[in-house]
């Protein structure tokens, strides 16, 4: 850092007290490497602890939805081969299954849409083959002696274990048995290996994972992937699962025959009691993890150098400021007197124009007695008559300027005074809205007015009204932006109750959001973008109701439009100066 520093102090060359801007340089830096390091490096540690947890947590979600889906899925044929044999036995006699032909039709039925079945054949209850369709010589074999034949008389359906039997190649069956009133008979069929075996242990989950099945003596029902045969004892652990799917990490062989942790699922099927067991490699199964976490960390390194030549640049941009804030100082003194200036000159104008008055009125006044007088004398010359009259009214109309222009340079200086007089609330309200009705149009916005036809009028400042009304209508116009239509709604209503009026102007704009409703009235308070305002509209329009004895309020929903709701007396109770005028120290502000 020290060496930067003496960079600096190079570059710095002219400067007096370069040398302790370098050292404020050296020390900015190392404050905002540590304060933004630190952060980071912690900031990293928890999302990476954040995402590893989270994506270990997703595997084994994603894990145990892939063993209960294929349970499921196990099942479901099972069901359906079982279900089949079952509508066969209650559709078809033992008389019709015995005709010669019929079984036949029957077993290429069952196999019609895939070749699930190998074999079928109907056994008389002392398990004497009666009827066989199927690759083998079976039709003079008995069955009596078998576990399964056993099983199927007792339980009425029956999904046995694989096993060799006469065929001595693995093989299970699924047996019904039904009571005729010539006794009780079986209709057995023999589900086809290959297409059960292809139905369990085709389902890839990687390029380590194995999908097979054990019985609960721990034969396999069908073949693993990568080591053990069908009918062979397996390695797995047999035990009775509390939910309905276990999923964890144990360890174990790989697939290609070395020690490692491993992902395994267990999960028993209801018929028949077989385990399903789906496993897959710890490393292929996390291996995103690993990957995300080799990101994290190359991410972590970008981001500290990034930091560190960012952090030169800001300091260095910081100290740059520090150093230019003498040379600004002077003009800030320069154009703080400009201001005072300016300030000196808006007193001196309200002067003048105070100075001013005064002999306007003298000069308006002289003029009304000469007028009077003239009218009391008898003139014979109608020139001089004439030219008498248009002499008078040249003056009055000059000093009627001259107030005009003092009048200005008063508003200028924020002393402007405005006259209290009697209005007629309805007939102002149609004016200004005939005013601001083309601008409205433009953003289609159509004005309604429910005016109360026995209002009546009041004693109030109409210069300052009329930039309420203003301020508010030009705000509900602009609530309308980006709508293709809308309305202003401006009503007004006798309140006997209160001695007073009541005035609503409700829109159907954007509204206000809760959070901002405490803030509208607060000076240089403004949502909209830069430049489009400032603030102080609504901050005027409330001092000017509170000054003419009156209040406003608002309700507004986000989304639904805003109503300002304006409660004027009959006679307002404005401290009222000896010629009757009252101060308005809000004509200088433009309509927001």
């Amino acid at each position: 850092m020290r060496w930067f520093g003496k960079w600096f102090e190079r570059i710095s060359d002219g400067d007096q007290n370069r040398q302790s801007y370098g050292h404020l340089f050296r020390k900015f830096t190392l404050l905002t490497v540590v304060c933004s390091v630190g952060p980071l490096l912690l900031v990293g540690w928890g999302l990476n602890a954040y995402h590893t947890y989270f994506t270990k947590d997703r595997v084994m979600r994603q894990f145990q939805g892939q063993v209960e889906n294929h349970r499921r899925f196990v099942e479901q044929f099972l069901k359906e081969q079982s279900s089949k044999l079952r509508l066969l036995t209650y559709t078809h006699s033992l008389d019709f299954l015995l005709v010669p032909g019929n079984l036949r039709v029957v077993y290429e039925n069952m196999n019609r849409e895939y070749q699930s079945i190998t074999d079928l054949g109907v056994i008389d209850h002392t398990g004497r083959h009666l009827a066989y369709v199927g690759p083998y010589d079976l039709l003079d074999r008995n069955y009596a002696e078998a576990e399964w034949f056993k099983e199927v008389l007792h339980k009425g359906l029956y999904i046995s274990d694989m096993f060799t039997g006469f065929r001595e190649e693995p093989h299970f069956i699924i047996a019904i048995s039904r009571s005729e009133g010539k006794g009780q008979w079986i209709l057995r069929a023999t589900v086809n290996t290959d297409v059960f075996r292809t139905l369990v242990e085709n389902v890839r989950i990687g390029e380590t994972g194995e999908v097979y099945l054990v019985n609960s003596r721990g034969i396999y029902q069908t073949s693993p992937r990568f080591s053990g045969e069908i009918m062979e004892k397996s390695p797995i652990e047999i035990e009775d699962l509390k939910e309905t799917v276990k999923v964890g990490i144990v360890n174990g062989v790989s697939s290609k025959g070395s020690s490692s942790k491993q992902i395994i699922g267990k999960s028993w099927l209801d018929e028949p009691r077989w385990l399903l067991v789906i496993k897959q490699d710890y490393s292929e199964a996390f291996s995103e993890i690993h990957h995300s976490r080799r990101i994290n960390l190359i991410f972590l390194y970008i981001s500290a150098i990034s930091i560190l030549v960012v952090s030169l640049f800001i300091t260095r941009y910081m100290v740059k400021i520090i150093r230019n804030r003498d040379e600004h100082a002077g003009q800030l003194n320069l154009q703080l007197l400009q201001a005072s200036k300016l300030a000196s000159i808006g007193e001196l104008a309200a002067g003048v124009a105070h100075e001013i008055n005064n002999p306007v009125a003298i000069i308006s006044t002289e003029r009304q007695l000469l007028v009077d007088q003239f009218k009391k004398t008898k003139v014979e010359d109608e020139i001089f008559r004439t030219q008498f009259i248009d002499s008078m009214d040249q003056i009055a109309a000059q000093t009627k300027r001259c107030k005009r222009i003092t009048h200005n340079l008063l508003r200028f200086s924020r002393r402007t005074h405005s006259l209290v007089e009697m209005l007629d609330l309805n007939n102002f309200i149609l004016e200004v809205v005939e005013l601001m009705e083309r601008e409205a149009k433009t953003s289609g916005v159509k004005f309604i007015t429910e005016l109360d036809a026995l209002l009546p009028s009041i004693q109030s400042d109409i210069s300052q009204l009329q930039q309420v009304f203003l301020n508010l209508i030009t705000n509900a116009i602009d609530a309308h932006e980006g709508k293709s239509y809308g309305s202003i709604r401006i009503a007004t209503k006798y309140d006997e109750g209160g001695g007073g009026v009541l005035i609503t102007i409700a829109d159907t704009g954007t509204g206000i959001s809760k959070e901002n409703m405490n803030r509208i009235f607060d000076p240089f308070f403004t949502t909209k973008a830069v430049g489009k305002g400032t603030g102080l509209g609504l901050s005027i329009c409330f001092t000017i109701i509170q000054n003419l004895g009156g209040n406003i309020t608002v309700r507004s929903e986000k989304g639904e439009g805003t109503e300002f709701a304006i409660f004027l007396p009959l006679i307002s109770r404005i401290k009222v100066s000896e010629e009757g005028k009252m101060d308005n120290e809000f004509a200088k502000y433009p309509i927001i």
